[in-house]
């Protein structure tokens, strides 16, 4: 099974590139944001959980958010295998998730990380922000902070994986064909 965590600051690439790992290699997506807004519209007993939680202006916890990563992994049981999006973003969530696939007789097969300089980001998000209306996207000193709080939040993570041998940049500047190549580089020597 070929699970991979994809990971990257906003405006690497992440949204494009999951899309084509997806197809190419016949993985289920798991957004963490996608499942939780999934599980509040269904009204699941999870997502009643997190939506009250959501409602007082507080975080999902982690155990909510496992719990619901494991249903979905569940309802998929036959997969080829999983690309994690939005999740881990801390190293408990990583052990979390460690434990969660154990039980489930796989891992984690690498943590792929897009990587670019802020002033690429910038300069993409900009951009974007024209196309997309958002307005996150829109403000260079929001925009700024998006990335610093990545940068500072994420490098453990990064150690994490690395100690497991799990850790691979990826150069996330050039065409798409040219980073999806170096992504699928990556895996094919799995």
């Amino acid at each position: 099974m070929l699970n991979i965590v994809l990971f990257g600051p906003p405006g690497a690439g992440k949204g494009t590139q999951s899309t084509n790992l997806i197809e190419k290699y016949q993985l289920v997506h798991l957004s963490t944001g996608d499942i939780l807004r999934s599980e509040v519209a269904n009204k699941t007993s999870l997502g009643l959980e997190a939506k009250k939680l959501m409602d007082q202006g507080l975080l999902v916890p982690d155990d909510v958010v496992i719990r619901m990563i494991e249903a979905r992994v569940d309802a998929n049981r036959n997969a080829k295998g999983f690309i994690f999006d939005g999740f881990p973003r801390t190293t408990k969530q990583a052990e979390a998730l460690d434990e969660l696939l154990k039980k489930k007789h796989t891992s984690i097969t690498m943590m792929l990380a897009l990587e670019v300089d802020d002033a690429e980001l910038i300069t993409r998000l900009l951009n974007r922000g024209k196309d997309s209306g958002r307005p996150d996207d829109q403000n260079k000193e929001v925009i700024s902070k998006r990335i610093m709080e990545y940068n500072s939040k994420t490098a453990p993570l990064k150690n994490y994986y690395t100690e497991q041998g799990k850790f691979h940049g990826v150069k996330g500047v050039g065409t798409i064909e040219e980073i999806f190549d170096r992504l699928t580089g990556v895996i094919e020597m799995y």
